[in-house]
């Protein structure tokens, strides 16, 4: 498990600047944020976001950072808008690069990744976004054959990074409609789709909906991978 210090700065409310938006898909869009201190971040970490009205009601969110480690101070965080959401709905409809948003992180140790031992990812939905930054950063750093990524997405629409992320590491499997000619019929993650990837003896992050991370550690025990090695981070619509 990587193993990160402790650091209060992590910890302090800092200003971001938008600095751009990306539609990512129909209902989920990426902010690249700049921060006035820069906290280089660990793939696999997240950040809060905190939304303050006049009246001084606040609401805040956890994003997982969706860009590579660096240094540059700047930060990518994809959300995806949820019907209600105070939070991602107003990130949606209000935000506009030049805004202000008040940020603390980088935050989390259980599901970052170093980057320097094979791993295998299996992401349904948004739950790619910890994931892409692992891959962003193997792909970057010249080793993507430490990373094997399988993705479960509803429709073609419904695929995160969708120019960015295909590859030889990567495979995506369809849950309700898949592109013509997709050989593997549409339908959720089973063991078949998950052992060809295990090579035995790496670390296995999933991230996803509580049913989607269920699914996929069952299949992953299934197809061999000890339950000690499976590292799981579940979400659930908060707004």
């Amino acid at each position: 498990m990587t193993t990160l210090p402790t650091n209060r700065k992590t910890l302090r409310w800092q200003q971001a600047t938008v600095l751009s938006t990306r539609d990512e898909t129909p209902r989920a869009r990426t902010f690249r944020l700049a921060l006035p201190a820069a906290m280089p971040h660990v793939a696999g970490q997240y950040y809060v976001l905190r939304l303050t009205a006049p009246d001084g009601y606040t609401a805040q969110r956890s994003y997982s950072v969706a860009s590579a480690p660096d240094t540059s101070g700047q930060i990518d965080l994809t959300v995806e808008k949820l019907d209600d959401g105070e939070v991602s709905e107003f990130l949606h409809d209000v935000v506009v690069p030049g805004d202000e948003l008040e940020v603390r992180g980088p935050i989390g140790g259980f599901f970052a990744w170093a980057g320097d031992a094979p791993v295998l990812l299996v992401g349904g939905g948004s739950g790619v976004v910890p994931l892409m930054a692992m891959l962003r950063a193997a792909r970057r750093d010249g080793h993507p054959e430490l990373v094997r990524l399988l993705v479960s997405a509803r429709t073609p629409d419904d695929l995160y990074y969708a120019d960015e992320l295909p590859g030889p590491e990567s495979t995506v499997i369809w849950t309700r409609a898949a592109p013509p000619g997709t050989a593997r019929p549409v339908g959720r993650i089973t063991a078949a789709d998950v052992a060809p990837l295990v090579r035995g003896g790496e670390d296995v992050y999933v991230c996803g909906t509580p049913a989607f991370a269920d699914a996929a550690t069952t299949a992953l025990v299934e197809a061999g991978v000890p339950v000690d090695r499976i590292r799981v981070e579940r979400f659930g619509p908060s707004g």
